[in-house]
């Protein structure tokens, strides 16, 4: 148990060592910004309880900004959302448009956001999830790290609600955000972009094409990564937090969202040279498979397995809880739920290897690769 116990702690301790420095050594902006050269480009879905609330929340963060609501036309709850609080903040700029249903084979998201940038004439685009909340203090980090040809986006963490799928889901990537996204290494570029929240220059996108070449894939993310990273521009994580509020309301969509994100997983690694995909599995897959392992014969052994055994669990998450209070201390500590997020990931990754199909809120899609997606 012992060899195992060491692979374990050594990837732990790098990790958790390298996410720490690039925390600390990029703290959050403390200075005054300007954001009326930013407008807020918002892809909206209607389906989440918290969505109102959500938005009006950025409405009061980030005074200055433009906002662009972009909505479908068939979606009547969106509708009167967005027109609600445009009603009760007159003097914010908040603009409303309204979009027919995207081509079949289409990027829902991407379909908005290409058509949205083209109505606004602002020199900083921010696009953000309708889930999304990003403090002023993190936005002034992202545009203090913004260069010429770069694109920075945010680390998230996730408010959980008060039921238990939604406490999992939170753990899940409060446990992961920081040791996934940012570069374990000081050279390295980000393997992809949280699209959740991302900055950009508008003359960057109209440079590369905007949206268009990618509207047919399905990761949008993922896309919009290798499509700026091949035109020369480059890719920055900052250590801005934002927050994320998703409405779980039972076991089953929790499981289709962990689905989605590790199919989307899958369809990363199809992208990526076998180097970096061995480094993925040994620092993403691996540690996973051998907590199971250590957990097993914790348990099925004698009295120093067992001890070793807490040991591992109390290691686990004290390294966890010292890189969530640097991301925010508003993330809350649970050790339990923490170990059985971690052991579950195994099976959501095959889940994600053998069925194909995804729900993303009311809508189904059948996932043949990134670039090629049908409706159910």
């Amino acid at each position: 148990m012992m060899p195992i116990v060491l692979i374990w702690l050594t990837i732990l301790i790098f990790k958790v060592v390298m996410a720490l420095y690039v925390l600390r050594t990029n703290p959050p902006s403390l200075e005054g910004g300007d954001f009326r050269q930013v407008a807020v480009l918002q892809p909206i879905l209607s389906g989440d309880p918290a969505l109102e609330s959500v938005l009006e929340a950025n409405l009061y963060g980030l005074e200055g900004a433009s906002f662009l609501w972009l909505i479908d036309e068939n979606d009547e709850q969106a509708q009167s959302v967005t027109g609600h609080l445009k009603q009760r903040y007159p003097h914010m700029d908040i603009a409303i448009h309204r979009f027919p249903q995207p081509p079949e084979g289409v990027n829902p998201k991407l379909f908005k956001l290409e058509q949205g940038r083209k109505l606004t004439d602002k020199a900083t685009f921010l696009v953000l999830d309708d889930d999304a909340i990003l403090p002023a203090a993190s936005l002034r980090t992202m545009t203090g790290a913004l260069r010429e040809n770069t694109l920075v986006t945010a680390l998230p963490w996730y408010q959980p609600q008060l039921n238990f799928p939604s406490r999992l889901l939170a753990q899940f990537v409060n446990d992961n955000a920081a040791l996934t996204y940012l570069p374990l290494l000081p050279f390295a570029q980000p393997l992809s972009i949280n699209g959740m929240c991302y900055l950009l220059d508008a003359a960057l996108l109209e440079r590369v094409g905007g949206f268009t070449p990618i509207l047919r894939y399905l990761t949008d993310d993922l896309a919009l990564a290798t499509l700026l990273t091949r035109q020369g521009a480059r890719l920055k994580q900052s250590t801005a937090p934002v927050c994320v509020q998703t409405s779980i309301p039972d076991s089953q969509r929790y499981l289709r969202q962990m689905h989605r994100w590790f199919l989307f997983a899958t369809l990363l690694m199809r992208e990526k040279t076998p180097a970096i995909n061995a480094a993925i599995t040994l620092l993403q897959g691996v540690p996973t498979l051998l907590l199971w392992a250590i957990l097993w014969l914790g348990i099925s052994g004698g009295t120093a397995q067992l001890t070793m055994l807490i040991a591992v669990l109390l290691i686990h998450y004290l390294a966890l809880r010292r890189v969530q209070h640097a991301i925010s201390p508003h993330i809350p500590g649970r050790p339990l739920l923490s170990l059985i997020s971690a052991l579950l990931q195994p099976l959501h990754l095959a889940h994600a290897l053998v069925n194909r199909t995804i729900y993303w809120r009311s809508r189904r899609y059948r996932i043949h690769s990134n670039d090629r997606f049908t409706s159910i």
